[in-house]
C-alpha cells in the first residue's frame, strides 16, 4: 500500500489495488522524480538499495537534473547512468 501522504504522487494508479513491491521501477521512479523527504524515506524504508540503484541506473525517463541528483546522492557513475547517456547520432 502506498501511504495516504504519497497519493498525489500517482494519481494515474487506481490506488485500491495498486502493489508498489509488485511495480519497483514505477514507483521508485515517480518518488526519484517527484517526491519530497517523506517519500524518499518511505522508499527507502520500502525498497532495498540495490532496487533503489538499478531504478537510478535504468530508468530512461528520468529528468537530467534528478538523474544528475541521485546518481551523486547513491555514487553512480553518470557514464552508467540510462537518463544521463548523450544518444549518439548516427552518421550521415
Amino acid at each position: 500500500m502506498i501511504p495516504k501522504h504519497l497519493h498525489p504522487l500517482f494519481w494515474d494508479v487506481r490506488l485500491d489495488d495498486f502493489n508498489p513491491g509488485g511495480y519497483p521501477e514505477y514507483t521508485i521512479g515517480r518518488i526519484l522524480e517527484l517526491g519530497d523527504e517523506d517519500a524518499v524515506k518511505w522508499m527507502r524504508e520500502t525498497f532495498p538499495e540495490a532496487v533503489i540503484r538499478r531504478v537510478i541506473a535504468t530508468d530512461g525517463s528520468l529528468s537530467r537534473k534528478s538523474a544528475t541528483y541521485w546518481a551523486s546522492r547513491y555514487r553512480i557513475a553518470p557514464d552508467e547512468v540510462a537518463a544521463l547517456r548523450v544518444a549518439r547520432q548516427p552518421f550521415p
